[in-house]
């Protein structure tokens, strides 16, 4: 493996030919720290930077970030071109900083608009860095001295970062022609010295930057390889922030640098001392301090809260308090050097200073329900501030795990059937000599084993509990076809199928193998378990997309699948609502079964009482002067009580019991004559007289002829 990536030399050709003294038209107002102005007083009239200072402030910007996430093994070349070229330092160490190149700058001056452009180009500048790149730097010649046996290890490679302001396309083609030219004689040249190393890779960035509210004459072009040994890309972009942004993204992409954004950070205010309010900080760093959240499937980016870079994404972590001090132990995975995006803005300033005075920060990730989990830490060591990252997951400090049920550890989920299965997809075999001589792909077969081992592990979780879509058996051929390096229209249809199927199971609410081990009740509701899924699934196909475009239709198909219509939507909101009734009446069972109980023995006992009540009274005003009737426990009438079968809701087993008891005590005693004869539950009194004198007899007892 070569040692020495690209990013070990950077050179910097900054344009210094007249027209770059020209305005960016980017207006800067000078008044605005003003509060009250005298009458008479004339307001100070805004200024606006030369393309100069622009391209000068953003490329120390560009510097200072890497300066403080890289202090050692990260070079950087500057290189001034007007006339001639001027080189401002060199690729020691001692001269690496942001104060020896802002001094040396200082010394160049502004471009002169009067001196003759047709002396000038950017030529000079870009023969310079090619002629500087074959240098050797300090720590190349210590590995070429150490490594005498492997010094074909040593690489030497670099990139050239150019802002000037192009003409036309045809003028960028020029320039990458001049450039790929001189890498091809100096490597002529450094191949016959000791001091000199051939250049075998070179990245070329081209910056055009042009002022604000013109049309730029240079379209952007994405990296394109030039030739074996040159590769090259423009950017087209406007003076001012947007040229800022624009390199804050670029020293993001070619040092592997990530963004964090630490939000709700407690902070008083400068008018009312007693009060605080609520900032927010974007820091850089490497971006293996995200590693976790990649291997969790927890990392959600948001937008940056910057100005202007909506290219950028960041990963938002939340201010936790009570904060932490220095003395306690944590136990870290990892610590990052971090830098200020906006370094000169307040909230920045009263963070790092914070820090710097001996004072630690937990970070934790924000969720919207459940435990919090602190998964960062801020910290200073010896003057430079540190992102540590905290174990959030499962120790590796624990036993170690066992493959098997037994002593050891206490994992024992693992996929053991389908390590067994990835062992078996990836096994080595000799290569004969002629096959390995006929490969046209130019690659080792180690290396395209390697390779291929590469993207099987790219996303392969080793615990049952901790995936979804590798237990689901309608996965398995996406899963099976995602990890090749190249899609057929054919793996594209199959994997657009794989997935249709699953919104098709989604549709018809079907359960999904969730694990529930570390859980209490039932588990997440449906709705969480297929968000999970789709995370889960979108997770593995990024991982493999990588310029290609068949995956990226893979991707595009889960991310529209996702998208539900809103009557899905409505439907789903619908059915949570449902679960969570039922949940609820499942919790209050015992407790409504005991209140029905109550509640229909006291209707039952209200009834009788009722109905007895009812007959007596109308037997006392039918009957004035009779004497009192036998106190017998009158039958209820049978429109008053349903039967059991016709009840409406669950009967009771009071109701089952009283019914019975009532039954039987029916049978025990002879019946009432009056009521049995009696019509519609009214028995008319003193019979016999009717029948013995041929009177009629009206209700009130009282005889009429």
């Amino acid at each position: 493996m070569k040692m020495f990536a690209v990013s070990h030399k950077t050179a910097f050709v900054v344009d210094h030919c007249p027209y770059m003294a020209e305005s960016s038209r980017q207006q800067v107002e000078c008044d605005v720290l003003t509060k009250s102005r005298a009458q008479g007083v004339i307001p100070l009239a805004p200024v606006s930077k030369s393309l100069w200072t622009c391209a000068v402030e953003c490329s120390m910007e560009y510097c200072r970030i890497l300066y403080d996430v890289y202090p050692t093994n990260k070079l950087v070349n500057y290189i001034v071109s007007d006339s001639e070229f001027h080189i401002l330092n060199s690729w020691r160490q001692e001269d690496q900083g942001t104060h020896e190149l802002m001094s040396a700058l200082a010394a160049v001056g502004p471009p002169n608009p009067r001196e003759d452009p047709e002396c000038c180009s950017i030529l000079h500048g870009l023969v310079a860095a090619v002629e500087s790149l074959c240098k050797i730097t300090e720590l190349q010649h210590e590995q070429r001295t150490t490594l005498m046996d492997t010094a074909d290890r040593v690489a030497n490679r670099g990139r050239i970062i150019c802002l000037t302001n192009a003409k036309s396309d045809t003028h960028v083609r020029m320039l990458e022609d001049w450039v790929q030219e001189t890498i091809l004689e100096q490597n002529k040249l450094a191949a016959g010295s000791d001091r000199l190393m051939p250049i075998e890779q070179c990245e070329l960035v081209l910056v055009h930057i042009y002022p604000q509210g013109e049309d730029t004459l240079v379209s952007d072009r994405t990296k394109k390889q030039v030739s074996s040994l040159l590769s090259s890309e423009v950017h087209s972009v406007r003076a001012g922030r947007h040229l800022a942004s624009k390199l804050n993204v670029l020293v993001q992409q070619h040092f592997d640098l990530a963004s964090t954004t630490i939000t709700n950070i407690p902070m008083k205010e400068e008018q009312h001392a007693n009060t605080s309010a609520n900032y927010d900080v974007e820091l850089l760093h490497h971006k293996d301090a995200h590693l976790e959240f990649f291997k969790s499937g927890d990392l959600h980016m948001a937008g940056s809260t910057s100005r202007d870079s909506g290219l950028k994404e960041t990963v938002t972590l939340k201010w936790c308090t009570p904060r932490t001090n220095s003395i306690e132990l944590h136990y870290c995975t990892g610590a990052y050097r971090i830098s200020p995006t906006d370094v000169n803005s307040r909230p920045s300033s009263c963070l790092t200073n914070f820090l710097l005075n001996g004072r630690s920060v937990l970070l934790e990730q924000p969720r919207k329900s459940g435990s919090k989990i602190i998964s960062h830490m801020l910290s200073s060591h010896g003057g430079e501030i540190f992102l540590h990252v905290l174990n959030s997951t499962r120790s590796t400090l624990e036993d170690p795990p066992s493959i098997s049920e037994g002593c050891g550890g206490r994992v024992t989920d693992y996929r053991i059937t389908d390590f067994g299965e990835f062992m078996r997809e990836n096994r080595l075999t000799p290569v004969p000599e002629a096959a390995n001589a006929g490969e046209s792909s130019g690659k080792l077969p180690a290396e395209r084993a390697k390779a291929q081992l590469e993207r099987y592990t790219r996303y392969w979780p080793m615990i049952i509990s901790q995936t979804t879509i590798f237990n689901m058996q309608a996965v398995v051929p996406l899963a099976n076809l995602i990890v090749k390096e190249t899609l057929s229209e054919e793996d594209v249809l199959t994997c657009q199928k794989t997935v249709f199927n699953l919104v098709d199971m989604e549709r018809k609410n079907d359960p999904l193998p969730i694990s529930t081990v570390g859980s209490r009740g039932k588990g997440p509701k449906r709705d969480e378990q297929y968000r999970i899924m789709w995370n889960e699934l979108e997770t593995l196909v990024k991982t493999h997309v990588r310029g290609s475009e068949r995956h990226q239709q893979v991707l595009d198909c889960i991310s529209a699948c996702r998208s539900k219509p809103p009557e899905e939507e409505e439907r789903k909101k619908r059915g949570r609502k449902r679960e969570d009734k039922e949940d609820r009446l499942e919790k209050n069972g015992n407790k409504d079964t005991e209140d029905k109980t109550w509640q229909e023995s006291e209707r039952l006992k209200g009834v009788v009482e009722k109905d007895k009540e009812e007959h007596e009274s109308e037997v006392i005003k039918d009957s004035p002067d009779s004497p009192e009737p036998l106190n017998k426990k009158p039958r209820l009438a049978s429109q008053d009580i349903q039967p059991p079968e016709k009840a409406k809701g669950p009967v009771s087993l009071l109701t089952l019991w009283t019914n019975r008891i009532t039954a039987a005590n029916s049978r025990k005693h002879q019946e009432f004559a009056g009521r049995i004869s009696s019509v519609n539950n009214k028995a008319e009194l003193y019979q016999h007289l009717k029948d013995d004198n041929g009177m009629d007899v009206h209700e009130n007892g009282k005889a009429s002829r």
